[in-house]
């Protein structure tokens, strides 16, 4: 199915709720978002990667390398690249340029289960 930015804001709180639970050491488990702590999460940083492409190199060529050397990767110019939250893949997209910086505007989410849906 489609996904959209609430349908991954929903699963993003979900998944909160079912993977923070705390116990007190007497198999009475709490949900952080029921103590009302649910803001504290949102705070936690997370590592996001935009991957233009990948290569396989012996490692003959690896010692070769050096300033100036080239690395032919498999995606074609144009070709949507890969985010990544955390090393799981989360969406692709188009790599722009923004006040002088790269950007990725985001093309195509990726939902939990695989499916793809346009953004």
């Amino acid at each position: 199915g489609v996904s959209h930015m609430s349908d991954q804001n929903e699963f993003i709180h979900e998944s909160i709720g079912t993977a923070s639970r705390a116990g007190d050491g007497n198999g009475n488990g709490k949900s952080l978002g029921d103590l009302g702590n649910i803001d504290l999460l949102l705070d936690v940083p997370l590592r996001i990667t935009v991957e233009l492409g990948r290569t396989r190199m012996q490692l003959r060529q690896v010692i070769e390398l050096q300033q100036g050397s080239v690395i032919e990767l498999d995606r074609l110019a144009g070709d949507p690249v890969d985010i990544f939250i955390n090393e799981r893949l989360f969406a692709r997209g188009e790599v722009i340029v923004v006040d002088d910086k790269f950007g990725v505007r985001i093309t195509e989410l990726i939902s939990p289960n695989g499916e793809k849906g346009a953004a």
